[in-house]
């Protein structure tokens, strides 16, 4: 495991370690427990909005089409991508 020095302002240092104590763990401990947890939950928010975004359309093709539709030119949608 390596070690990692991390300077806390002293108002966060010691909220740190009433939390700890009320978890009736080590500061270190509940650290690496905030952090384990602030990491999965940002992982799973990035899943989620890669998921909400769905399919997308290359840059080039929707202004190509964008002014094709504006000329009357029979645009054709361009082809989605996962």
């Amino acid at each position: 495991m390596a070690t990692v020095r991390l300077r806390l302002p002293d108002d966060l240092q010691r909220r740190i370690e009433h939390l700890a104590r009320a978890a009736n763990q080590t500061p270190q401990a509940f650290m690496r427990d905030a952090l384990t947890h602030e990491c999965t939950t940002l992982k799973l928010t990035a899943n989620e909005a890669a998921e909400a975004v769905g399919h997308t359309f290359a840059l080039a093709a929707s202004f190509d089409y964008l002014i094709a539709r504006v000329s009357d030119d029979g645009a054709r949608r361009p082809v989605s991508r996962q």
